[in-house]
């Protein structure tokens, strides 16, 4: 992974701007979601659709202030954040990433050995390590062919774990009344809010936010400001904003096939439970549409998983290891976790629940950062903007207290 920056080259058309966000967004339709949203769903009907849409509207304004910092500044939030600490600082932030990056790849490496179970009957263990050699794959081809096969490629799979999800939804609609009623605020229960930290966890992911920054200056470059820049801007508001409604759709989708399909429905607990459910009220073809989702979801989410954790490192520490090295350690606890017989539903879910208490360590630096009119210049952020980013910022803290309290007195 080269952050080598190029002259920025006047496009030719908006298409042409679009595809970092998409790469971004597989990382809010990765296994942990399906896990989260089916889970919330089946237990809690439409309770708590109101989360995935707030985390969704989330998730898009965290997203574009960092594809803004990449592409304003030349620096990715890793290297911004290099640039702002000292050694021991950056170590320590450096850690925390990295232990962030490794839940979030047990998540993949997870789902895509359960999907490979669902499809072909695998053994676990087995799957993992086939999720994990087709990731390696997916990860050469960025290595060898550059972002922009990487980008069609991720953006291919994206599409099928879009028609995987929302074909449930399509054969069996659920109750429109039903569905706007989730968009109440409540919860229900010390469970209740285990799930939406895990969902919101899922969705406002730390090493998508790393990421997008990187994704952004390498597409773009560093343009100076001047029409370039405020074109590159408005393209990359649309690129987040499709990408954003793409992975929202589907997050609703899960949450509501669940809702729709799966509550009151026993053994459902479970990710292949809940596609046995599948299978059985829509029949065949739902639930193979569902595993063949839940399959791309792993394989593109792990490779990007692991994209993001090479960026973080050479940003903070300025060290690479070699492809190979990093996708072998980044599988190890994955393997481990699936050879020692934990459920791996709850695996996923757990893992959310980690990611979440990262994310603080992702988006104050990032709000920080484009609040700085010496940093941004113009572009530095409106005070509104700093405001609702702030106000993000506490309500996920605010949900990582709540859900340190619950896991403590629980």
């Amino acid at each position: 992974m080269s952050t080598t920056l190029r002259a920025p080259r006047r496009p030719r058309s908006l298409v042409a701007l679009l595809g970092p966000a998409f790469v971004a967004a597989i990382a809010y339709v990765d296994p942990g979601n399906v896990a989260s949203n089916i889970s919330a769903g089946a237990e809690f009907g439409y309770l708590l659709v109101w989360v995935i849409v707030m985390a969704n509207v989330m998730a898009g304004l965290v997203q574009f202030l960092s594809a803004k910092l990449g592409l304003v500044t030349g620096l990715s939030l890793p290297e911004a954040v290099r640039e702002k600490s000292n050694r021991p600082v950056r170590l320590a932030y450096w850690a925390q990433a990295e232990t962030v990056a490794m839940a979030t790849d047990l998540a993949e490496v997870v789902g895509g050995a359960i999907a490979l179970k669902l499809l072909f009957d695998l053994p676990l263990v087995l799957g993992g390590l086939i999720t994990g050699a087709v990731s390696m794959v997916l990860l050469l081809v960025q290595d060898r062919r550059g972002q922009r096969p990487f980008e069609r490629v991720i953006t291919g799979m994206l599409a099928v774990i879009a028609v995987g999800f929302l074909a449930s939804v399509v054969i069996s609609p659920p109750e429109a009344g039903d569905t706007l009623g989730g968009l109440v605020p409540r919860f229900d229960g010390a469970e209740s809010v285990l799930l939406a930290a895990a969902m919101i966890g899922a969705t406002v992911m730390p090493h998508a936010v790393y990421l997008h920054s990187g994704l952004a200056r390498d597409r773009h470059g560093n343009p100076e400001p001047g029409p370039l820049r405020v074109r590159l801007l408005q393209a990359t508001k649309i690129d987040v904003g499709l990408a954003m409604v793409l992975a929202g759709t589907v997050n609703l989708s899960m949450l509501l096939m669940a809702a729709h399909t799966l509550r009151g429905r026993e053994n459902v607990d479970t990710l292949e439970g809940a596609h046995a459910a599948v299978r059985d009220a829509l029949g065949p073809v739902a639930a193979l549409l569902l595993a063949i989702g839940l399959l791309a979801s792993g394989l593109a989410s792990t490779s990007v998983g692991a994209y993001a954790g090479a960026m973080i490192m050479e940003g903070l520490i300025r060290r690479r290891i070699p492809l190979l090295l990093r996708r072998l350690v980044t599988l190890v606890p994955a393997i481990v976790i699936l050879a020692a017989g934990i459920d791996p539903t709850r695996a996923l879910i757990i893992s959310q629940v980690v990611l979440s208490f990262g994310i603080p360590f992702a988006l104050i630096p990032l709000v920080l950062l484009t609040s700085d009119r010496g940093l941004m210049g113009a572009d530095v952020n409106h005070r509104l903007t700093s405001a609702l980013a702030w106000l993000v910022a506490v309500i996920i803290s605010a949900l990582n207290v709540v859900l340190i309290y619950l896991t403590v007195t629980g």
